[in-house]
């Protein structure tokens, strides 16, 4: 918004041609994120408090991880709320809230994030343990996914070629199909996301890490001096998501100040799902798909973990890990939780590290 008002008077006020830049936007919506949620998080913990919303950790499903757990049982949840709130308003503060990139990116993470509202405030407030049924979250990821599927699809500017990563100049056009290929991100990134959150700054660390590569990725491919130079496509206007990635950067910081071991607020279904979907839509946005298999691998291993675990007992009858997520099979393995979540940090940097080797490895 700041870019649309006052960029136009540059020519009479020369300092306003800070605006221009994205580095500068960019920045700035990380700082303005972190500081919303520094603002907003103790105002909204104080309050989820006195509603008595809290995590019940104790689910018997595992009763050697309620003995692991128990001490976080009450813990606010729904933090997610105020790091929605943050990304929101540093976007429209600092982005070209006219660029389509834009408008998709928040659409699609507000969407997400009232989904999760939803199922939250039916297990926390009207106390059904299970919230919205499996069927009506994925039926709300779909339809959105269906929505931007068929917008990415008509579009003229966008592309339903797939890049394989360390290829250079190898693809593969999938058609219509990309709109079950938009689903399938879509749904896929937000419920990882949704799996890999159950240890204290577990997953928005995660998230974090995928959000600053992604920053990366977003400018030097709106960038069509960087993007000729790494031989990857142009895309005109995609370099303003740079300014939507650090905004969840700094929102995501500004959660893990209260969310670090040991957790004062858990972020629930609102803030995963929005996340995990923000995270989505920038990879197709910028078409860096495949990569998202790479830098969100920790989210990729996670939901791989209990696929395997209910396959194999499904059909086996035994069990792969001790527990699934794969986060808690290292519980059982009797590793702290904090090490766990550390370890967890470093992998994804690393990961995060490797898929920018991958433009330059083609």
């Amino acid at each position: 918004m700041l870019y649309n008002l006052l960029y136009p008077l540059h020519d009479k006020i020369s300092f306003l041609n800070l605006f221009r830049y994205i580095t500068f936007r960019a920045s700035m919506a990380a700082l303005t994120a972190f500081l919303l949620s520094l603002v907003f998080g103790p105002m909204i913990i104080r309050k989820l408090k006195a509603m008595k919303i809290g995590e019940k950790v104790i689910k018997e499903d595992s009763k050697r991880l309620d003995d692991l757990h128990n001490t976080k049982c009450g813990t606010p949840t729904m933090g997610g709320i105020f790091v929605i709130i943050a990304i929101v308003l540093s976007t429209v503060l600092w982005a070209d809230i006219s660029n389509h990139f834009i408008i998709l990116a928040l659409l699609s993470t507000v969407w997400l994030g009232v989904t999760g509202f939803i199922d939250d405030y039916l297990k926390q407030v009207k106390k059904k343990s299970k919230g919205l049924t499996v069927a009506s979250k994925l039926t709300s990821q779909i339809i959105l996914g269906l929505i931007l599927g068929v917008v990415l699809y008509i579009s003229p500017e966008h592309s339903t070629r797939l890049d394989l990563p360390f290829f250079k100049g190898v693809s593969w056009d999938i058609g219509i199909l990309y709109i079950l290929f938009v689903i399938l991100v879509l749904t896929g990134t937000s419920n990882a996301v949704n799996l890999t959150d159950g240890l204290d700054g577990l997953a928005v660390g995660c998230v974090i890490i995928v959000a600053f590569t992604f920053s990366i990725l977003s400018y030097v491919t709106g960038n069509i001096k960087f993007a000729g130079y790494l031989l990857i496509p142009y895309i005109r206007g995609s370099g303003e998501l740079t300014v939507f990635c650090s905004s969840i950067l700094g929102a995501g910081l500004g959660f893990l100040w209260f969310n670090c071991y040991p957790a004062a607020i858990f972020m629930g279904d609102v803030g995963s799902l929005a996340l995990g979907g923000a995270l989505g839509i920038v990879a197709l946005l910028i078409k860096k798909e495949l990569l998202l298999v790479i830098v969100g691998g920790i989210f990729v291993i996670e939901a791989l973990s209990v696929i395997l675990q209910v396959g194999t007992f499904r059909l086996f009858k035994k069990r792969i890990f001790k527990i699934a997520p794969l986060h808690h099979h290292f519980q059982f393995m009797g590793v702290p939780e904090s090490k766990v979540i550390t370890r967890f940090w470093i992998v994804a940097i690393l990961l995060g590290l490797l898929t920018l080797v991958t433009l330059k490895l083609r």
